[in-house]
């Protein structure tokens, strides 16, 4: 019988596929090595059972003690596997931009997860570096993993995946491009592909908000360069040591929304339903095409399944709130579409200001049109309320035809978005569109400003 003696036994020898829709423009073979057959569904398998064989190694891990680490998740699953085959418990600390599915499935394999602030230094004492350091000092025979440092993060993927594309391959590999983040895979591939031949290309995606491009181009670590991004996995506000930035020759920054846009692509266009960076690396190569020749083969490293990302990145509320999803907006029609089951909300113009105040925040709205006898007359909006009851507390009991302002411009359903540009301005904060059968619909800045981002 082909049996496996446990589930860790069956981690590497991924496929290696050839992409053919997204790259088609792409001179040149563009090869994915799909690293979603691997039991916890992630390249982070590799490299966290190396991590922990390791520290068994050079005992620094003892039989019954606790595992603990900071992880976008990924890495969390792969240990949980080492540790439920081993017998050890698992403390996973995640921060608060991770998906609700990384944290629910690390929680299915028995692992306790501790969520922090995503937006604080990393030196802070809520970051999920600092916490992850502070609960293995104070959790009796425990191990902090720490993958950004451990060596044996990158060792890895020197001793396994680097010989892998080698293989499959035949040798004919010309670049390997992967999205950075605690920079393992990179390093440990890198530094074995070039081994092989020096002429390879080593290429990392990073994002918008990180420090690596630009530490990697200058030798300066900007912090003017860290802010927060929504792409998981890639990118750092730290110089991990497992970065070895002497075996990458370039790094090419992605935006958040290209990332994502990408991810959704290779699962309708390409039947390859992998995670966020995947999406990051493919843009990648695509802003890179001029330096790919005919001849090359090119290796492009997807982390992780899609599964841990259906709340974001494969939601369209979730992008449509970001801006990211592509939508088509030609009318004032299209910018309502969303928001036409809700009635209008207006004011008659002999109501009380107080009233406003409470419409506004019951329906978290900023302007509401005012009426008479049926016909629109005015506008209020927040700024006004707020001018006008901070001068005059006693303002509150004032009707609104007192204080509201020039009505709202009316325009057709039918209006296209650049005329509706031209209506709605810096002292024109929203437009109504009349739907033609005596109901209408308000659209605001927010909404034009989501149609055109």
């Amino acid at each position: 019988m082909k049996v496996y003696e446990n589930i860790l036994e069956t981690i590497g020898n991924t496929p290696l596929v050839k992409l053919n829709k997204l790259t088609k423009d792409v001179k040149g073979t563009i090869l994915a090595k799909v690293e979603t057959t691997n039991p916890g569904n992630s390249v982070k398998d590799r490299m966290a059972v190396k991590m922990v064989e390791d520290a068994e190694a050079q005992g620094l891990i003892k039989p019954g003690g606790t595992v603990i680490e900071g992880t976008s998740g990924n890495t969390g699953m792969g240990l949980a596997l080492a540790c439920i085959a081993k017998g050890y418990k698992l403390i996973c600390v995640l921060a608060d931009k991770q998906s609700k599915e990384k944290m629910d499935i690390l929680r299915a394999v028995g692992a306790e997860v501790v969520v922090c602030p995503t937006n604080v230094p990393a030196e802070d004492p809520r970051s999920y570096y600092s916490v992850s350091k502070r609960l293995a000092e104070e959790t009796p025979n425990s191990w902090y993993v720490n993958q950004y440092d451990n060596l044996s993060n990158r060792q890895a993927h020197y001793e396994q995946t680097g010989p892998e594309i080698w293989d499959q391959t035949d040798g004919k590999i010309t670049h390997f491009v992967v999205g950075v983040g605690t920079g393992g895979t990179i390093s440990g591939v890198g530094k074995y592909l070039k081994e092989q031949n020096p002429n390879i290309k080593i290429w990392g995606i990073d994002t918008y908000g990180s420090v690596f491009k630009k530490y990697h181009e200058t030798g300066e670590f900007d912090e003017n360069e860290i802010y927060p991004y929504v792409t998981e996995g890639i990118g750092e506000d730290i110089l991990p040591k497992n970065v070895d930035f002497s075996v990458i020759d370039k790094f090419e920054k992605v935006t958040d929304r290209d990332a994502a846009v990408y991810t959704r692509r290779l699962a309708r266009e390409e039947g390859i339903f992998v995670g966020n960076s995947a999406g990051a690396a493919v843009k990648g190569i695509l802003q890179l095409s001029d330096e790919i020749k005919e001849d090359d083969v090119v290796v492009v490293l997807f982390h992780d399944h899609g599964s841990r990302y259906v709340g974001k990145i494969f939601n369209d509320d979730w992008m449509r709130e970001r801006g990211f999803l592509e939508e088509d907006h030609k009318t004032a029609r299209d910018l309502i579409e969303n928001h036409m089951d809700h009635p209008l909300v207006t004011l008659g113009v002999e109501e009380l200001v107080s009233h406003a105040v409470s419409k506004m925040r019951a329906h978290k709205i900023s302007q509401i049109p005012v009426t008479k006898d049926g016909e629109f007359v005015g506008m209020v909006d927040e700024r006004t309320l707020i001018n006008q009851i901070m001068d005059n507390a006693e303002m509150k009991d004032e009707v609104i035809g007192k204080i509201m302002g020039p009505k709202l411009p009316v325009v057709t359903a039918e209006t296209s978005i650049q005329d509706l540009s031209k209506v709605i301005s810096k002292d024109v904060p929203a437009a109504l569109v009349d739907l033609g059968n005596g109901e209408h619909h308000i659209v605001t800045r927010h909404d034009l400003i989501a149609a055109i981002a």
